[in-house]
């Protein structure tokens, strides 16, 4: 059974920094691309980073030169390190990856992310 499994979510007051993990298991189910997306109350999931299978990265424009997504292939792991956050950066951030194999998206559970004021 795929699972995808967030962890690192947590308070920090604006102008620290989290880094976000998430780990894919399953027998055969290996990451070739992954996105990180959030979602705040009362609005819309939205992609915040993703990573392609060359390691091409994007980033939506409010957390560029803040935030890096990155893998580490051996351990079929996705990371999204988040610096100078902001209160507008809360939300609850779901990791979604596509296998390489079957091309089919699975989502995690999300970790919640809150910035203080």
């Amino acid at each position: 059974q795929v699972q995808l499994v967030e962890s690192g979510g947590g308070l920090v007051q604006a102008g620290g920094s989290l880094r976000l993990s998430c780990a894919a298991s399953g027998s055969t189910f290996i990451i070739d691309s992954a996105g990180w997306y959030r979602q705040a109350p009362g609005k819309q999931r939205e992609l915040v980073a993703s990573i392609s299978s060359g390691g091409t990265t994007t980033y939506t424009d409010s957390v560029k030169g803040r935030f890096t997504i990155s893998r580490d292939s051996a351990k079929n792991t996705v990371y999204l390190q988040m610096n100078s956050l902001k209160p507008e950066d809360t939300a609850r951030y779901y990791c979604n990856a596509v296998d390489r194999a079957s091309v089919l998206s699975f989502w995690g559970q999300g970790t919640q992310v809150t910035v203080s004021s």
